[in-house]
Parts: structure tokens; sequence; C-alpha cells
């Protein structure tokens, strides 16, 4: 398989902190591909060095074997970045940042036309097109920013947390769309801190930690190279009071949802349970199976996904 983006030895220091300590990873061309990381793991920074948003201290960065600076022209024009921030202006109607967008690759108002109705069309922004940024809702802006990524057709989609804040319902919808996108061969790079997103749609992870990629493979691969089970407990009722009483066990807490990686979930589970209980928890849903991606994200780096790496 073709490398659709190659990263060899890549370094980036902000004010002495490193960023980026000698990344090395490679997508290949039609990959659903995953980065995984805390905040503050390098993530971001990597992305804006391949978009060119900022400058590399060392290493190699190449799309399609181009060289990012070297050819950046050819490099830009083969991504499409769907940003977790809203850059855009907020005074313009959508429908008209769309040709702006357009025209930044060099596609003229009369040719974009089709593709900026196919794209408002296919994700719902039709009846929107008058409209500001600062009038849409959150999922709405989600939309947006898919189709801004979108609009010169990009072989290369990156997206960045792409399903933050949105309901269930936007977040299965958006998931479908991805599954279509890639089913026509484009290759996407997806960053989220929605695990269960990186389990159900991607082919290979890569979990990056502190500047370094430090595990990657298929989500399959490495939570088989786990070996421990999980129990996932939808409950409501939580207290600070709860975190002392767990501070035994590993675990992720997030809206009313507990997740552990546990050695034995038969033995584990009764003590868990009678925990919850007696701090007068509501217990909605017990789920236990062997090992998942969340297990081994916490496991290799000690930190829940949203949690703030020190560097």
């Amino acid at each position: 398989m073709n490398a659709a983006v190659h990263i060899s030895g890549l370094k980036k220091s902000y004010n002495g902190t490193e960023a980026l300590k000698g990344v090395n990873l490679s997508i290949g061309e039609g990959e659903f591909y995953a980065l995984l990381g805390p905040n503050g793991a390098g993530k971001t920074t990597m992305i804006n060095i391949l978009t060119g948003l900022v400058i590399k201290n060392e290493g190699t960065t190449e799309v399609f074997g181009k060289d990012t600076i070297k050819d950046y022209r050819f490099t830009r024009a083969q991504i499409g970045t769907a940003a977790q921030e809203l850059p855009s202006d907020w005074f313009f109607p959508i429908e008209k940042l769309l040709y702006f967008q357009a025209g930044y690759f060099g596609i003229s108002a009369q040719n974009a036309k089709p593709r900026v109705n196919e794209l408002m069309d296919r994700l719902g922004l039709t009846e929107k097109k008058g409209s500001r940024l600062r009038q849409l809702s959150g999922g709405m802006k989600r939309r947006f920013q898919l189709a801004k990524a979108l609009i010169h057709d990009p072989n290369i989609l990156i997206l960045d947390e792409p399903t933050a804040g949105v309901d269930v319902e936007l977040r299965h919808e958006l998931w479908d769309y991805f599954r279509e996108l890639h089913k026509g061969g484009k290759t996407i790079l997806l960053t989220t801190h929605y695990i269960e997103e990186a389990e159900m749609l991607c082919e290979n992870v890569s979990i990056i930690h502190e500047g370094k990629v430090i595990k990657e493979g298929s989500p399959k691969a490495l939570t088989q190279s786990l070996g421990k089970a999980g129990i996932t407990i939808h409950f409501s009722g939580w207290n600070e009071s709860l975190e002392p009483k767990l501070s035994n066990f590993s675990y992720t807490h997030e809206d009313g949802r507990l997740h552990f990686t546990v050695q034995d979930s038969e033995k584990t589970l009764p003590e868990i349970i009678a925990i919850l209980a007696g701090e007068q928890c509501r217990i909605q849903s017990v789920k236990t199976d062997q090992s998942s991606l969340e297990d081994v994200f916490l496991s290799l780096t000690g930190k829940g996904i949203h949690e703030e790496t020190t560097k």
C-alpha cells in the first residue's frame, strides 16, 4: 500500500518545551486511521505541521511522496481539515463562506456551485445557507466545518474531534457519512476523545503520549495484546466522595459512564457495585467484556483520554 501520509523523526518545541519528540507515522492511501492521545500529547501540533500552519524543528513530512514544505502547493491541495475550532468569518452567510473556501483552491464560483449545492444538501445545510455561523447550533457548525473541509474534494480528510459536543443522533449520522467517504476512497485521519469512535470506524490506530507514538496497530490487535477485561457501567448520582473509594481501580469517568480496566471482572464487579450502591448511585446498565481500546489506552498512558499531559 502506498503511503498517503509519511512522517519521520518529527520534532517540535515551543519555548523549550518539546511537543513532538521524533514522531514516526505512516498512513496508507485509502486508510481510515485514528490518532489517540490525552490533551497536550502532540496531536494538534502534528496536524498543524502537516497542513503548513506550524513550522517543524526537525524531521520529514510527506503527502503522497511530496515534501510538505518544498511542494506545499501540491500537498495542501490534497488535504481538507475539519478543525475543532471555527476560524471562518462570522459576518457572511455560510453558503458564501463555502464559495470563499473553494476560491482559496483556485475553483471559480461557477465551477464551485454544484459542489457547494451537493455538500449543503448532503449535510443538511441547505435551509441554513443564508445563516451566519453565530446563528447555527453546535451540530450545524460541525456540519459546516465538514462541508468546508470537503469543498475542494481532497484526497485526504483530517477530522479533528468531529463529533465533540453533538447529540447521539447526529454522531451516528456523521459516522455513516465518514464510512461513505472512506468507501469512496478517501484517506481519513481522525483525532477523537471518543475511543468507541476509533474502534468502530478505524482500521489502524496510533496512541501518542508526551510527544511520542507509543503503540500502533489495528484496534483488534491492540486489544488482544492487553489480555485484560473491561467493565462499563452507566449510572446516575456521581459525587466527589466516590473518587477515594474507587482509587484502587483503573477507571475513566465521563457523563454518567464509568469504565474499569480489570484483571478479573467476575471478582471485581461485585466490589464496584457495592461501592456505587453505598453512595446511593442508580445503576442503569452494566457491561463486561474483554479488553477494549480504552483499556489499552489507559494501560499505556496511565491517563484517561481527557486528562492533560504534563511535559
